[in-house]
């Protein structure tokens, strides 16, 4: 189908995207690597009356450090995130989940931001994000209307139900903040049906090993709930054990709780659940080396 009409901006600042949110109002909507927006205009299952796209924005694209953290722009490229070095030594939890991101193709045009705020419960980067303790800097009007302001949100927050974040009205996502994860170990453990295609479940866990025992750990699930989830039962299980396969087994056992796994075509919440406890030993092993 051809979407229906609509207005299109290019601005090349925030500010002039905040204005055009403004000025567009309910009917506008912002455009970042259009992987999950087109297919909907495609289909009028929106109708915005303005499309603000963001790909003219310079400062919303790159990696860069900042102290002990490190800063990802929301308009940066999946590509780019996988190809990054200081994301591969410091954050190796999100490119190695951002390698399975469906196919090259999207992945050069999709964007780490707008796959985030997008929230899709089987979507492969919120679970990293959460697990990495992600802090999202969101901009919009200042308090006194006078202006553009910003506020950072933690991943805890920041994902509040299926395809909903704490993005407000005429705000938009601006950058990522990862704590760096410097020597520990990172694996995305991700079960689907076919190639290239959403996860049924998944799980982001990274770890840390010295002298053979698990000194810290931290794991996301990705569609255990219409969130992303955080499986702190397994953490805490594990923290202090030796880096064993029968440890790592024995903790993964207490992936699934706390979650709310849905039913559907691809599979039933128990399976889930299942799956979650499998995935979790997986990932952990393969980041503990």
């Amino acid at each position: 189908m051809i979407p229906a009409q609509f207005d299109y901006v290019r601005p090349t600042t925030v500010e002039e995207a905040i204005q055009a949110l403004r000025d567009g109002g309910d009917d506008a909507k912002l455009l970042a690597g259009g992987q999950s927006l087109l297919p909907v205009l495609r289909l009028r299952m929106a109708d915005p009356s303005l499309i603000i796209d963001l790909g003219g924005i310079p400062e919303l694209k790159g990696v860069r450090e900042e102290g002990n953290e490190v800063v990802v722009g929301a308009m940066t490229s999946h590509y780019d995130v996988t190809r990054d070095d200081t994301l591969r030594q410091h954050v190796a939890l999100i490119q190695e989940a951002t390698k399975t991101v469906a196919d090259p193709q999207v992945r050069h045009k999709g964007t780490l931001g707008g796959a985030l705020a997008h929230a899709d419960p089987a979507g492969d980067l919120a679970a990293p994000a959460l697990a990495l303790d992600a802090q999202f800097v969101i901009a919009g009007p200042s308090q006194d209307g006078s202006g553009t302001g910003t506020r950072t949100v933690g991943a805890a927050d920041f994902f509040e139900d299926y395809f909903t974040t704490a993005i407000g009205e005429g705000e938009l996502l601006t950058e990522i903040r990862f704590p760096k994860y410097t020597g520990w170990g990172a694996r995305y453990e991700k079960f689907n049906r076919v190639a290239q295609a959403w996860s049924i479940v998944a799980v982001a866990a990274t770890v840390k090993v010295d002298g053979g025992t698990i000194s810290d750990a931290r794991i996301g699930l990705t569609n255990m709930a219409g969130t992303p989830v955080r499986a702190r039962a397994v953490e805490s299980a594990l923290v202090g054990q030796s880096a064993t396969e029968e440890n790592v087994r024995k903790a993964a056992q207490a992936a699934a709780e706390g979650t709310s796994p849905t039913a559907d075509a691809d599979a039933g919440s128990d399976y889930r659940e299942h799956l979650a406890r499998v995935l979790t030993g997986r990932a952990v092993l393969a980041a503990a080396g």
